[in-house]
């Protein structure tokens, strides 16, 4: 009987010792270690939020390439500015002008050509626009001799200005007395001229033939131009 007593109790020692293993297993695992897990440097700033940016100033070129007010433009250089001079001057009147001629022209068939030059002899702008009335005089204060220029509508009508010292010209032929038989010779001292729409006239001194007769045309005149 013993042997089965020892049996016995080799298998309740067994028993309780698998059951103690048992009970070990089932039990809740404890972590090795319970240290807490430091987090990564920088975590607590949020990843996206963006650097606050900053206004940059302008360049210097940016600056100076903007644009800066126009220079007012000359107006005496434009013909905008000439047109308003002309309609703002009065037309030219014989009390201030001077007249003279230049025959450096020439001649043809018994004709002689020259200038009529009138200058400006005021201190303000006047205009000339059209044809002066010339006749042969017998002086300054004298009677007109024969018929009057006649006008020559070869060159174009001008509206002239003239500044104070400027000149206009316009062509004046002279036909010779002796190229008509039966002209009535008459000494002529030389000229005297009306500035267009004047009823006031100048003298040029010229000394020459004219002709009494009304019916012979010795004299024609242009219209005036700029010199």
């Amino acid at each position: 009987m013993r042997p089965q007593r020892i049996t016995n109790g080799l298998t309740c020692t067994t028993a309780a010792a698998a059951l103690a293993l048992l009970l070990t297993a089932c039990g809740p695992s404890q972590p090795a270690t319970q240290g807490t897990t430091e987090p990564a440097t920088g975590s607590t700033t949020p990843s996206t939020q963006a650097a606050p940016e900053t206004s940059t100033p302008p360049s210097s070129s940016s600056s100076t390439s903007q644009s800066q007010p126009a220079l007012p433009t000359t107006t005496s250089s434009t013909p905008e500015a000439l047109q308003s001079a002309a309609a703002g001057a009065q037309l030219c009147k014989a009390s201030g002008l001077k007249a003279t001629t230049d025959a450096t022209g020439g001649g043809a068939a018994g004709s002689v050509y020259m200038e009529l030059i009138l200058t400006n002899s005021g201190n303000a702008s006047c205009h000339l626009k059209g044809f002066a009335g010339v006749s042969l005089t017998t002086g300054p204060n004298g009677q007109p001799i024969g018929a009057p220029a006649q006008r020559d509508t070869s060159a174009a009508v001008q509206d002239v200005l003239l500044a104070p010292g400027k000149s206009g010209t316009a062509v004046l032929r002279y036909t010779q007395a002796g190229n008509y038989p039966d002209c009535t010779k008459t000494p002529a001292a030389g000229f005297r001229i009306y500035p267009p729409e004047d009823t006031a006239s100048l003298f040029v001194a010229r000394p020459s033939d004219a002709c009494s007769n009304a019916s012979i045309e010795l004299l024609s005149i242009g219209a005036f131009q700029a010199r």
